[in-house]
């Protein structure tokens, strides 16, 4: 349990970092730009490395990751309902679309829900802290690109009806991709048997 809390603390502090303007300007007038995302892609990835490796050490591990609840067998529908909107924005969240420019925020409100649809199927320790850990970084990270006024990595970019299209195109093929099989290569559970 460790190394998946000291994974979430590096990547989601890290991600958190934004909402402090003075710090992250400041940052980026000490190292400059690019040595900033450039720092900025690799704690990511070691915090993304340490998720992943700590959440999946936990799977079959009831005495280290007891079970808090047992999802009713619905809920397992609910979340493959909710996963295609969520893709689709997470997508749409770099792809200039009428979607994005509508949503505001896509990539945080696909990872909301996201962390909600696998918060409702999902009922171990490490599964609440996990998708919990996410969907409340969502929601701080959301009211403070609110209050900044941030546009995102898209900044003023408007969208077009050939953007919507491709935020669909590409998040429903990763949605039929993770239901047939990709899922179960990258977390190693199954979706359909």
């Amino acid at each position: 349990m460790l190394t998946l809390i000291i994974g979430l603390v590096i990547f989601l502090g890290l991600h958190l970092l934004p909402t402090n303007v003075a710090l992250r300007d400041g940052l980026r007038a000490r190292f400059g730009e690019m040595p900033y995302k450039i720092g900025f892609s690799v704690v990511s990835a070691i915090g993304l490395v340490l998720i992943i490796y700590g959440y999946g050490k936990l799977q079959g591990m009831p005495s280290k990751n007891p079970i808090v609840w047992m999802p009713p067998v619905w809920t397992k529908h609910v979340t493959w309902l909710l996963m295609l909107p969520a893709l689709i924005l997470l997508v749409a969240a770099n792809i200039p679309s009428r979607i994005r420019d509508t949503v505001g925020h896509p990539m945080l409100l696909g990872t909301k829900l996201w962390a909600a649809a696998h918060l409702l199927a999902n009922g171990s320790l490490a599964a609440i802290v996990l998708f919990g850990s996410f969907l409340a970084w969502a929601v701080v990270d959301l009211i403070s690109v609110k209050r900044r006024g941030a546009k995102g990595p898209l900044g003023e970019r408007r969208g077009s009806l050939t953007g919507d299209l491709a935020a669909i195109a590409i998040g429903t093929g990763l949605y039929a991709w993770l239901l047939l099989g990709g899922h179960g290569k990258l977390i190693g559970l199954t979706l359909l048997r």
